[in-house]
């Protein structure tokens, strides 16, 4: 039994930890009806700001992450997925088959007491069980129904299945990206995914405010395709406009020079220091006024130049760096000029920066020890993101759930049970 089975019985906000008690959206109660990240992971930040977050999982058929690498484990052969636990911290966990007549009746009770439901499913799979948002809205008028799918509740893709990678080949991006004439590289993370997740949140913020303004909820209906085709900066103005297709440009600007990766002695380094004002104080760093003054290249335009780019500037930086480490040049020049390490997870893991602002966090899972896990980039000064805290075990809080939410006794979850409708 989990040490937070300790709490009050029946009033959910005390299975909270105490600080995630105190967040901005202390109150808001969330269905999270989600699985893998996206869902998931839009649910997580609204819990680490405060909303009672209940994951409903099915008795069969949890979230599949639960096994996902990496693991921790303990002495007892048992184990338990960094990979769940990075995305579910904060949460309470009931299991309910919402397929079966009982399990749907269940989670309408519950719909009466929430602010918010989350989903990842594709379109319309909802609705075929009863649960849509249509049906929903008819019990509580003020609910905001956040629904999270590759292509949206609407067109002629609605209905496709979607992964993440679906987004990348669909929205763009994947055509953008990698070295210039080879085949593209998707991105390399799951940015279909987190891109939805935050527009998620965004919407359901948005939404959330209306409803306590007007009583009034509403439908959040976020596409992957549609987030990751805003991400491609000016790629559809520059069709619209010139006629022009974003190809691979591997790690440089279409147009901003210099602006990308050089190397350096133990590795790589960013250097974006483009503008009139940057080039001047560059070359003063490293020791060559008088290139800024250089009739060839002393001025933007002239810099942007792509020939006169890799024939006069490229050169010049490439022996600025070379005989540096990354280390040496950002202490060189970091603090004056966009200069900036290439680092891996190691590295960032370790670096002052991220430590200064508290981005890697430690949450001691009973039984299992520490996880190391990324924190909240969200930073507030009265009611600041809580991001210490654990994931939950499968159906942890069901029967509170069920008890201080849908209203049942002992006798009737111990019914549901009997009948498989919660594990």
């Amino acid at each position: 039994m989990s040490e937070r089975a300790n709490a009050m019985p029946y009033d959910l906000s005390a299975w909270l930890p105490p600080a995630a008690q105190q967040g901005s959206l202390r109150g808001v109660v969330v269905l999270d009806i989600t699985r893998v990240v996206a869902g998931p992971f839009c649910s997580m930040i609204l819990a680490d700001l405060g909303a009672t977050v209940i994951k409903i999982e099915h008795p069969d058929e949890p979230d599949y992450t639960r096994d996902f690498p990496p693991l921790l484990e303990n002495s007892t052969g048992g184990s338990f997925s960094a990979f769940f636990a990075q995305y579910n911290r904060n949460k309470l966990a009931m299991t309910l088959n919402v397929a079966t007549p009982e399990g749907k009746e269940v989670l309408r009770s519950l719909v009466q007491k929430a602010n918010v439901l989350v989903e990842n499913f594709r379109a319309g799979t909802m609705d075929k069980l009863g649960l849509g948002y249509e049906d929903l809205k008819a019990i509580n008028p003020s609910l905001v129904y956040t629904a999270l799918s590759g292509y949206g509740q609407t067109g002629p893709y609605r209905r496709r299945p979607a992964y993440d990678n679906s987004a990348q080949a669909t929205g763009g991006l994947w055509s953008m990206n990698g070295e210039p004439g080879q085949a593209p590289l998707r991105v390399g993370t799951i940015i279909g995914d987190l891109s939805a997740t935050l527009y998620g949140v965004i919407g359901t913020l948005s939404a959330l405010r209306h409803a306590e303004r007007t009583g009034e909820g509403q439908l959040v209906d976020i596409s992957q395709q549609d987030s990751v085709l805003s991400l491609t900066e000016t790629a559809v103005v520059s069709y619209t406009v010139e006629g022009k297709v974003a190809e691979p440009l591997g790690n440089q600007h279409p147009f901003v020079r210099p602006y990308e990766l050089y190397p350096c002695k133990d590795g790589f380094v960013f250097f974006g220091g483009y503008t009139d004002k940057f080039w001047r104080i560059s070359c003063e760093l490293f020791g060559e006024p008088e290139l800024a003054d250089d009739p060839g290249i002393d001025s933007m335009a002239k810099r942007f130049d792509p020939v006169t780019y890799e024939k006069l500037v490229r050169p010049i930086l490439v022996r600025w760096f070379a005989d540096r480490t990354k280390n040496e040049l950002e202490s060189m020049a970091g603090d004056a000029v966009p200069l900036s390490a290439i680092k891996n997870i190691a590295e960032v893991v370790t670096d002052p920066q991220i430590a200064a602002r508290d981005m890697i966090v430690d949450v001691d899972y009973p039984d299992y020890g520490p996880l190391r896990m990324v924190g909240s980039p969200i930073k507030m000064g009265k009611t600041p993101p809580q991001a210490r805290g654990l994931a939950p075990e499968i159906g942890e809080h069901t029967a509170v759930v069920l008890k201080a939410l849908a209203g049942l006794s002992d006798v009737d979850v111990a019914e549901l049970k009997r009948k498989k409708v919660i594990r």
